[in-house]
């Protein structure tokens, strides 16, 4: 009976309109007992599913909305007000039709997504190329994708090159140029070219799935407003039927007292905070930001103060090797290099990886035959290569080692570090062998960013690094930041941001998602720069900024404000409109049917006030 009830609840509200309208036309021509006849149907046939929820919340022990309106229903009936009763039943069932097409408009964002998933592939077997669903792709396959089609899973190239659309995944609409080694995601579109890739993850392992996964679960997360407002509503329910019963005892009208009963539902006051929450959270995906869950969104309207990391973060995280020094007589320049980037393939961080990316480039033997490599949390790694002890990484990590730099190789760093170098000095059986120097680029987005932030709310911004002070001075300097913090291990970056804390911030924490993750875990709020995807940042961050571009956060603290401030106008809206109507009630100007009407307004006044949040837009994409 509830399955069907459910699945016909939209025929069942039409039959019931058409009803009172022949309703009341009949009634002028063959008189009220042909027009009571069809109110009085309309009333049962719109009641029944009201009816139903309101029976199934009782067995739970619930007062629900449905509760009030089956009992304003009734006692319509039976004081034989059969306009009022019907009225009344089909505007709730009307109202909670149209709740339930805005609702999935405030979802829009979500299926949009999830229609843009890839459902073939083209894969190569056995020499040939066939198209097979993409559940049925096997990790190590040789994917191929030609102009305009849709990248069925994630993985590397290995032939070809491409102009690839990945706002499906970033939100970035400018396409990106791909080729050779780069990495790729499932749901991008190959706007030009050609491309063959290895699937490295498949199904639901794919950075698309997750991110429709993420949303999915951050939409159905509840926000503290949320919680209180159900909480407060289980309260109010029968607190209303009480007081009803209150004002029939001192008026004696009940015709009165049932219209206290419908007009007093708190039905804008229980939609007003989801459908916000869900606009805002959907915007967030849409705009290629990963809020997860309503409770996120308003701690992130909250922060005042954000800490940022800086390479990968405030930097493009795209270093480039600007200077190799040899002082080893017995080395060059690219033996040096060989020998460092070796070590280096067990390391993650970006200094490493662009140290081995130099070695590809210039075509230099990687055997991998490292042995007992241990990486130095903030400081570098210590490996064995070809029986030689080599120990790479900064200034602290030789000190620590007993290593001896002289004053000529102090005086090189130093001056490589004032040009805004980071310098990895490279020691060989416990003595110096040489240094690379690094540099990174700001990135292009972000001084515009963090003004922007600065104008919406942000009281103070500072970075804390691991890198050379010198580096960490041009980089604040640059984007006039309040405050940095060089040269620091990842234990001190979460003990600065205790500090901070306690000395009553609300704190956001920005990073890489890697080797930040305690210092975000730390924060009030912890922001990861996606680079894509990676699983470590979706995983530890309250938000994630899939494009790895500053203008994304931006977006993201202006869209809670927004989604908060969306909040607190709709439980305001609820809340007048219901005081409004029920001085109405009591001095007798507010009706039944009009009443509900009203009522019913209210809650589409709510739910499009929270929907404009759907297309809610900052300048992000201006550069």
């Amino acid at each position: 009976m509830t399955a069907f009830v459910q699945r016909y609840k939209r025929h069942i509200t039409g039959i019931a309109f058409i009803s009172i309208i022949l309703g009341v036309l009949l009634g002028i021509i063959s008189g009220k007992g042909v027009q009571n006849g069809f109110l009085i149907f309309a009333t049962v046939i719109a009641g029944i599913p009201i009816f139903i929820k309101a029976f199934q919340a009782l067995r739970l022990k619930v007062f629900s909305i449905e509760l009030l309106v089956t009992i304003a229903i009734v006692g319509a009936v039976l004081i034989q007000e059969y306009i009022e009763s019907s009225v009344v039943a089909f505007l709730f069932l009307f109202g909670d039709f149209l709740e339930a097409r805005t609702l999935e408009r405030t979802r829009s964002s979500l299926s949009e997504l999830m229609d843009m998933a890839p459902q073939e592939a083209k894969v190569i077997r056995d020499g040939k190329t066939v198209k097979v669903p993409v559940e049925e792709v096997v990790i190590g396959e040789r994917v191929t994708v030609h102009s305009g089609a849709k990248i069925p899973v994630d993985g590397k190239i290995i032939k070809g090159r491409a102009q690839i659309n990945e706002s499906t995944v970033t939100g970035e609409s400018i396409p990106a140029y791909k080729r050779r080694n780069d990495d790729i995601f499932c749901g991008s579109i190959v706007d030009q070219g050609y491309i063959e890739l290895i699937a490295e993850k498949v199904g639901d392992d794919t950075t698309f799935a997750k991110i429709i996964e993420s949303v999915e679960e951050a939409q159905d997360d509840k926000s503290n407003t949320e919680k209180f407002l159900n909480k407060f509503s289980q309260i109010y329910t029968p607190f209303v039927v009480a007081l009803s019963i209150l004002v029939y005892i001192i008026v004696q009208d009940l015709h009165m007292a049932i219209t206290f009963l419908v007009i007093a539902c708190p039905g804008a006051l229980v939609i007003g905070a989801p459908v916000s929450n869900v606009a805002g959270i959907g915007n967030g995906a849409k705009n290629g930001v990963l809020v997860k869950g309503g409770e996120v969104m308003e701690r992130l309207a909250k922060v005042d103060t954000i800490v940022f990391d800086k390479t990968g973060t405030l930097t493009k995280g795209k270093p480039e090797i600007t200077a190799i020094k040899v002082w080893d007589h017995h080395l060059k320049e690219n033996g040096l290099l060989q020998i460092i980037a070796e070590a280096e393939v067990i390391s993650e961080h970006h200094l490493g990886k662009t140290i081995v990316k130099e070695a590809n480039e210039r075509r230099l033997p990687l055997y991998e035959n490292v042995k007992n490599g241990q990486i130095v949390k903030g400081k570098g790694i210590k490996a064995e290569v070809g029986g030689q002890e080599l120990i790479i990484g900064n200034k602290s990590l030789m000190m620590q080692e007993d290593i001896i730099l002289s004053q000529e190789m102090l005086q090189y760093k130093e001056t490589q570090e004032k040009r805004g170098n980071t310098v990895i000095l490279a020691a060989i059986n416990q003595k110096i062998a040489g240094a690379v120097s690094i540099a990174d680029q700001i990135r292009e987005d972000a001084l515009d960013a963090l003004q922007n932030m600065k104008k919406s709310g942000i009281r103070k911004m500072t970075m804390l690094t691991g890198d050379n002070s010198h580096m960490a001075a041009l980089v604040a300097r640059n984007l006039h930041l309040d405050s940095y913090h060089a040269e620091l291990l990842p234990e001190a970056k979460v003990d600065y941001i205790k500090q901070l804390k306690q000395s009553g911030y609300y704190v956001a924490m920005v990073g890489d998602g890697i080797n930040d993750a305690p210092a975000i875990a730390t924060a009030d709020i912890g922001l990861a720069m996606g680079d894509g995807g990676t699983d470590i940042s979706m995983e530890t961050a309250d938000v994630v900024l899939m494009a790895s571009k500053l203008a994304q956060f931006s977006h993201a603290y202006a869209l809670a404000k927004a989604t908060v401030r969306s909040m607190k106008q709709n439980t305001w809206i609820a809340i007048g409109t219901v005081a409004f109507l029920l001085v109405g009630v009591l001095n007798g100007s507010v009706h039944l049917a009009s009443g509900m009407f009203i009522h019913e307004a209210s809650v589409m006044l709510v739910i499009l006030n929270g929907m404009r949040l759907i297309k809610f837009h900052t300048d992000m994409h201006q550069k």
